[in-house]
């Protein structure tokens, strides 16, 4: 059986998020610096941002990874990045593709960027409440 998208996008339209947000990335002042400092080959990071989305979207199998560990790992990830990280995304999904898709993306994106931030606020886990 195979499951449906999640809302229609294709993985060319994936593709071309990618890219267009990453160069608007390398131009941020403030998230610029902090991807230059992780990411030394673009074009291998958007194949794997894209294979990314194509999993959470498409239920496209070719993704493996931790997106949490990754972002804790880098150690210079705040929670307060995903404010202008999601701010730059939510712009780049109304440019390149039809609104209600850009939409239904948006949300998922934010969904995933809550519970990173969350993540990244609690390295330890979830505080005991005594």
């Amino acid at each position: 059986m195979t499951i449906p998208p999640r809302f229609d996008v294709t993985s060319e339209q994936i593709a071309r998020v990618v890219q267009t947000f990453y160069a608007a990335v390398r131009r941020h002042e403030v998230l610029g610096p902090v991807f230059a400092r992780h990411v030394t080959d673009w074009p291998a990071h958007e194949d794997r941002i894209a294979a990314f989305w194509r999993n959470a979207i498409l239920y496209d199998r070719g993704y493996d990874g931790n997106p949490m560990q990754v972002h804790r790992d880098a150690g210079d990830v705040r929670p307060a990045h995903f404010d202008d990280w999601l701010m730059l995304f939510d712009a780049t999904l109304l440019r390149v593709l039809p609104r209600d898709t850009a939409r239904a993306w948006s949300a998922l994106a934010h969904r995933i960027g809550a519970g990173l931030r969350m993540g990244l606020r609690q390295p330890e886990g979830v505080p005991i409440m005594r």
